[in-house]
């Protein structure tokens, strides 16, 4: 059983950053596929990014390509997502996640097996 805690929300002005940063216990970290997802208030759970097992692979949504990063220690059984020039339709509750990794990245949020409790993130205008 894996144990995901994100950390790193907070209230940002448009065009500020924020990372987030998820740390995992009570698994093989590197054995897993990491995502980021947020759901907004009012809408479904949308992905934002994510990354490989060893790190050597990420994938994004469009709507956050070349603002975000999404970066892994498997040192430090933690996630990173690095999030630049906000904007406020990024405000949203942001949840972590993990899959046994497999040759291909998933963008599905039911693929996941593990979650996080989500963290907070607001841009103001």
């Amino acid at each position: 059983q894996v144990q995901l805690v994100e950390s790193g929300g907070g209230l940002v002005q448009a065009g500020g950053s924020l990372r987030l940063s998820c740390a995992a216990s009570g698994g093989t970290f590197s054995s897993y596929d990491m995502g980021w997802f947020r759901q907004a208030p009012g809408k479904e759970r949308e992905f934002v990014a994510t990354i490989n097992w060893s790190g050597g692979s990420t994938y994004y949504a469009d709507s956050v390509k070349g603002r975000f990063t999404i970066s892994r220690d498997n040192a430090k059984n933690t996630v990173y997502l690095q999030m630049n020039n906000l904007k406020p339709e990024d405000t949203a509750v942001y949840y972590c996640a993990a899959r046994h990794s497999t040759i291909n990245l998933s963008t599905i949020s039911r693929s996941y097996d593990y979650w996080g409790q989500g963290t907070q993130v607001t841009v103001s205008s």
